[in-house]
Order: structure tokens, then C-alpha cells, then sequence
């Protein structure tokens, strides 16, 4: 069975897809943007305060399917400048803790809205 996920604790979808999915034991996390969901705008022009947003977005939405960020398997960050990837990781860092979750991160061209961070998630339900 799929289950659609949603919360007004992160930022809704812009586009046709869902904040996220459960399905079975997993949570499929779309892709989260640095939008503060109070203001409905990004939070920071930087990329560590952008990262920052997307994570804490995350962690809402995994509260929202009655998960939490701590039971994360795999993300994909993608960046638009690797030259940001240490800063970056080192916020990335503060969210979790050993065992950490794989991860995959890219630099990307372009991503909506201008942003310079964006980070999905697989996160278990148990």
C-alpha cells in the first residue's frame, strides 16, 4: 500500500509530487529545498544556512510518518558547487550520528528556484 505524507512543518511540493511516500517499512522523502514552511521563501543565500533548512525540513516530514531523522538510510545531497561540500558536510554531520546513512551527493548545474542546496532522504518506519 502507498501511503502519501504531509506536513505543513515543511515546505509544500513544488510540482507535481508528493512530500513523501511511505511504503512498507520506508519512507521516500522528496527532494527538500531550503524554504522556511513559515515564510514559504529560502532562508539563506548561503549554502550551509540553505542546508541547514533542507535537513531540518526532513526531519519534519519524518516526524510527520512517525519516523525520525536518526533511522535515515540513504540521502542524495546535490549542491551547485562542491567548492561548498566540506561546509556542507559538516551541518550534514550535526543531523546524524553513527551508524551514518549512505549517501550520495552530486554537483548539479541547476536546481528549482535558484537554491544551492537540495537533499532527499530514505528513511525507515521501525
Amino acid at each position: 500500500m502507498i501511503e502519501q505524507i504531509s506536513t505543513t512543518d515543511a515546505p509544500g511540493a513544488v510540482g507535481p509530487y508528493s512530500q513523501a511516500i511511505k511504503v512498507g517499512d520506508l519512507l521516500f522523502v522528496s527532494g527538500q529545498l531550503p524554504i522556511d514552511p513559515a515564510t514559504g521563501e529560502f532562508n539563506s543565500a548561503n549554502a550551509v544556512e540553505q542546508a541547514e533548512q533542507c535537513l531540518r525540513n526532513l526531519r519534519a516530514i519524518a516526524k510527520a510518518a512517525g519516523t525520525e531523522l536518526s533511522k535515515t538510510v540513504k540521502t542524495t545531497v546535490l549542491l551547485t558547487d562542491l567548492g561548498d561540500f566540506a561546509d556542507v558536510n559538516r551541518v550534514y554531520a550535526s543531523f546524524f550520528s553513527p551508524p551514518y546513512p549512505a549517501r550520495a551527493c552530486y554537483e548539479v548545474k541547476g536546481l528549482p528556484k535558484g537554491a544551492k542546496v537540495e537533499i532527499e532522504a530514505v528513511i525507515s518506519l521501525f
